[in-house]
């Protein structure tokens, strides 16, 4: 309780020495590891979702869509990237074929996608949904 009158220091330890918890650390997940597998075996299963197909357009959306009235489909050509990261690029989209994360898709929506470093150098996919995010109510 603090009172008034009173000098209270509010003080956070941590020992430099230690080493950082990782997952396998945590106690739930020993007791559990179906729950936390160390590679995800697919997508999630099929939700019902209302999908229509528009028949001037020819390509499938969301009848319950959240975007503004008459919203054409946005497509932004890809960011321009070096050699080595089109190679990171192709390796990480076989990756997600392969694993049934993705599939080929021939909608007339599309974003650009970049890369972000992550602390261990490896290279994390973004894909960039700035301008869906414009049209979304």
């Amino acid at each position: 309780m603090i009172s008034k009158g009173y000098i209270y220091h509010f003080v956070h330890v941590k020992d430099s020495n230690s080493e950082t918890p990782t997952l396998e650390s945590a106690p739930v997940v020993n007791e559990f590891p179906e729950v936390f597998p160390e590679d995800l075996l697919g997508v999630p299963l099929e939700r019902e979702i209302d999908f229509e197909r528009d028949r001037h357009e020819g390509y499938t959306r969301k009848t319950c869509s959240s975007l503004f009235p008459d919203t054409q489909p946005i497509s932004i050509p890809p960011y321009i990237m070096d050699l080595a990261m089109l190679k990171e690029l192709k390796k990480q989209l076989k990756d997600l074929l392969d694993k049934g994360f993705i599939r080929p898709s021939i909608s007339p929506w599309g974003a650009p996608v970049l890369f972000v470093k992550k602390k261990d150098g490896a290279h994390k996919m973004c894909i960039d949904y700035h301008q869906l995010n414009r049209v979304t109510i």
